[in-house]
């Protein structure tokens, strides 16, 4: 993947926007099992007084469920994406949700028989897909893709690669179809927008921002084809308020 000059820190956000939030590795840190991730105390009121700026145009794309950030982050709900853009939300609750594609149970059960006694090994059954994790076995990761790859032989489901998890998820349906899906909805039709995301699975949403006249914000060091970057979890709260504050400071 050829990197796009994202050495540039992004420009702080207008009102104009619209927001596309990646979860993990971007508005928290990873964690060593996905259900023990915390949220920065400051974080839900930010992401509260962002929302009323852009007249409710900020959504949260992720690969966990909708139910499962909703679990995380509290009331309000926000619109957004799950599963990789295989359910999304508008903020009046109305959601989306494909069809699970065939031979997702038949893969869930080969990595519990494979995996299922390595109790630091995640196997996480996402419904339509199936993630498996193994950042406390670091020495199985090779062992984890392998399988994966092996076992994933229907056309309906594809395998991604991400921070020490690899998913069979459903093929054509991804974080760049969400946005676009989410962009023919008001508030965000009409907007700019402004994908932020730290992964390769992060990558179609960027790309879907460029597309809509927007830009992408990779998180981290690696490579990517966003426009911008910035280097952490930190460095994104950083950026968010510094955008809110000047948005209040302009606002008449």
């Amino acid at each position: 993947m050829a990197e796009t000059g994202t050495e540039a820190r992004p420009p702080l956000l207008r009102a104009d926007a619209a927001l596309f939030l990646d979860f993990d590795g971007t508005l928290a840190a990873y964690a060593q099992h996905p259900d023990g991730v915390t949220l920065d105390a400051g974080l839900p009121g930010l992401l509260l007084r962002l929302r009323e700026r852009f007249a409710g145009a900020l959504a949260i794309v992720s690969g966990r469920t909708l139910e499962a950030l909703d679990a995380i982050m509290g009331p309000p709900r926000y619109a957004g994406a799950g599963l990789h853009g295989l359910e999304w939300r508008l903020e009046t609750g109305k959601t989306h949700r494909s069809a699970t594609p065939v031979g997702a149970g038949r893969i869930l059960a080969a990595l519990r028989e494979r995996f299922g006694t390595d109790r630091r090994i995640v196997i996480e059954d996402k419904g339509a897909g199936v993630a498996l994790h193994w950042r406390r076995a670091p020495e199985r990761a090779a062992e984890c893709i392998a399988f994966m790859r092996e076992i994933v032989t229907t056309p309906e489901l594809e395998v991604l690669r991400g921070h020490a998890v690899v998913e069979a998820r459903p093929r054509g349906v991804h974080k760049g179809t969400a946005v676009r899906a989410l962009s023919r909805h008001a508030p965000f039709a009409g907007r700019r927008p402004v994908y932020v995301g730290d992964d390769r699975t992060d990558e179609d949403g960027f790309r879907a921002a460029l597309v809509l006249g927007g830009f992408g914000v990779k998180v981290g060091p690696e490579p990517s084809e966003a426009r911008y970057r910035l280097a952490s979890v930190d460095a994104v709260h950083q950026w968010l308020a510094a955008s809110l504050a000047a948005m209040e400071a302009d606002k008449p």
